[in-house]
């Protein structure tokens, strides 16, 4: 989570919404990691999630990341949690909730519905620090206003 959060501090610094993440296998090596780029690329789906799947995916070679973590400082939206539960992923390892956004457990919880596949489900790891770079960031937009 480490990781994620020094990547979300670079999805800052470039105006982004600071939500970073990372794929890691499962002898807890970085296959991926990306942060959020929807501004710079122009994209709706352009978040942290989607571009590490995305990613680990191709450094795998294989869609299916069955043995692998995504560890990422936001909780997911719908089309994250969708991506993983299409990519097998074994796991979710999230920070801070998404009480706007979440579909892991603040919003909805596709996790719980009865899909091919459903991924284990860590939730609250660095809560507060992940937590903080988004209120810091937001923060900072405000008084910019």
């Amino acid at each position: 989570m480490e990781k994620a959060l020094a990547l979300a501090g670079k999805a800052a610094e470039m105006g982004e919404i600071p939500v970073g993440a990372i794929v890691v296998n499962c002898d807890g090596e970085i296959v991926a990691e990306a942060y959020n780029e929807r501004e710079t690329l122009n994209s709706p789906t352009a978040h942290a999630e989607m571009l590490a799947i995305e990613r680990a995916a191709k450094a795998l070679n294989n869609r299916r990341l069955s043995d692998c973590t995504l560890y990422v400082t936001l909780e997911p939206c719908p089309m994250c949690a969708g991506a993983v539960i299409n990519a097998q992923m074994k796991r979710v390892v999230y920070g801070a909730f998404d009480e706007k956004n979440g579909a892991c457990a603040s919003v909805t919880a596709l996790f719980d519905e009865k899909f091919t596949h459903i991924p284990r489900v860590r939730s609250r790891v660095l809560e507060e620090r992940c937590g903080k770079v988004l209120s810091d960031f937001f923060k900072q937009l405000r008084d910019r206003h």
